[in-house]
């Protein structure tokens, strides 16, 4: 694994995001809320567990090293996986912008060896898990474009014309 496909990866994610909350930015409430048949029930949903996944792993790479971009001040809550971390599209927007930023910030600031670093977690279901700050990284890549996947469909469901996936442009 080099420092390039998380760079790689990291600006995909940011930008598939940002392309895709242009189009989430046009919803209505309604269409924010609405209940699909889906595990997540809502476009909304989706857009909190996205966001709490993020959120959580980004606090356990704070337990493999002192990293300057996961600073103590914003990492302040313990959310829980199904909680309704915002309300508004704004609201989400905005938090989303934030921490994919900090998400950049932290794949810039690690270096090669910090891919190494091994992470150890206990998570929801009480399963204890150590892998790398690498694998997590992927992990945390590809969790994102499942969710956008569904986000996706979803919004084809609304009649929203939506292609935001594409991964070749930024490499």
């Amino acid at each position: 694994m080099d420092k390039k496909y998380f760079e790689l990866l990291g600006n995909y994610n940011k930008g598939a995001n940002e392309k895709m909350n242009t189009i989430i930015k046009t919803l209505s409430e309604e269409e924010w809320d609405k209940a699909f048949a889906g595990y997540y029930k809502s476009i909304h949903e989706l857009c909190s567990h996205l966001f709490i996944g993020d959120y959580n792993w980004l606090t356990r790479f704070r337990s493999a090293k002192n990293f300057k971009s996961l600073k103590d001040e914003y990492f302040t809550k313990n959310y829980s996986p199904k909680e309704a971390v915002f309300k508004t599209i704004d609201e989400y927007i905005n938090m989303r912008m934030e921490l994919d930023k900090i998400i950049i910030d932290l794949i810039n600031e690690i270096a090669i060896e910090d891919i190494k670093l091994l992470l150890k977690w206990t998570n929801a279901k009480k399963t204890t898990f150590e892998k790398s700050i690498g694998t997590c990284l992927i992990h945390l890549s590809n969790h994102e474009t499942h969710h956008r996947a569904m986000i996706s469909l979803y919004l084809d469901m609304l009649g929203k014309e939506n292609d935001y996936s594409n991964l070749y442009p930024y490499g």
